[in-house]
């Protein structure tokens, strides 16, 4: 049922069939979110890991006088919470931006899967890595980009996560994100981001229309928007393990009662 997430799991370190099968297994309970909905509240204690397996989420803080800065999207096969330490207070919120379908995963048998696998503990490892790269690039967005670089730099981001679990075309994919939605994750004015667009479109960098985002020459696209790959995804070649060794003992740690 978590296919997306087995896809991108197994695109970045490879899992075995055993190891597709035993994260299949771990699904015990789905759920439905309707449109923008708050699916987990900030300062709640999540016992559960939510898979995202159909839909559009975000995750984000907000002030008491209403500011909002999203701080992550979340797409299928992406976690809504860490998979490594439960019960644990996450510190944003989680909102439905189109209608959600998640599977939730129990905490203590997430920890156990990875015990007895060290594929799983490797794949979960490295997935958390890499959304601790997407959230240091998104802070250097922010810090060092020029407006134009910002929007572009987050639609080259949204179309590489996209082709990664087989949801996005060679060149298109679908973007439930509305003007404000981009301003609150940049930075910018919504008056801005419509500015920018505007002129990434007469630029010929991408065409915007009914939610449907298409970047006929994504290479022009991720010059302009200075951006790098790389930290999206660990590469999945036998030639790199060596150099990200499984870490079994950190699940293990991870498992201890003390811990649960």
């Amino acid at each position: 049922m978590p296919q997306h997430l087995i896809r991108k799991l197994d695109h970045c370190v490879g899992l075995s069939g055993d190891d597709q099968d035993t994260l299949t297994r771990l699904v015990r309970d789905v759920a439905w979110f309707s449109a923008d909905r708050d699916m987990i509240d900030e300062g709640a204690a999540v016992r559960q890991v939510s898979v995202i397996l159909e839909g559009r989420a975000c995750g984000y803080k907000q002030l008491e006088d209403g500011r909002r800065q999203i701080v992550a999207y979340l797409f299928p096969g992406d976690l809504c919470s860490t998979p490594f330490v439960f019960p644990t207070i996450i510190n944003y919120s989680v909102r439905s931006l189109t209608s959600v379908r998640v599977a939730r995963i129990e905490g203590q048998d997430i920890l156990s899967a990875m015990q007895r696998s060290a594929g799983i503990a490797r794949a979960f490892w490295l997935d958390t890595l890499a959304t601790a790269a997407i959230q240091r690039e998104w802070t250097a967005n922010v810090g060092l980009r020029t407006a134009r670089e910002r929007i572009a730099h987050l639609l080259c981001e949204i179309m590489t996560r996209l082709r990664a679990v087989g949801l996005a075309d060679r060149d298109s994919c679908t973007l439930p994100l509305t003007q404000e939605d981009i301003g609150e994750t940049v930075g910018l004015s919504t008056v801005h981001v419509n500015r920018i667009l505007q002129d990434l479109r007469a630029s010929g960098l991408i065409t915007l229309k009914r939610q449907q985002l298409t970047i006929p020459d994504f290479a022009a696209l991720r010059s302009a928007a200075h951006f790098d790959g790389s930290y999206l995804c660990h590469p999945r070649p036998d030639l790199d393990r060596k150099y990200a060794p499984v870490p079994q003992q950190f699940a293990t740690a991870m498992a201890s009662p003390a811990l649960s």
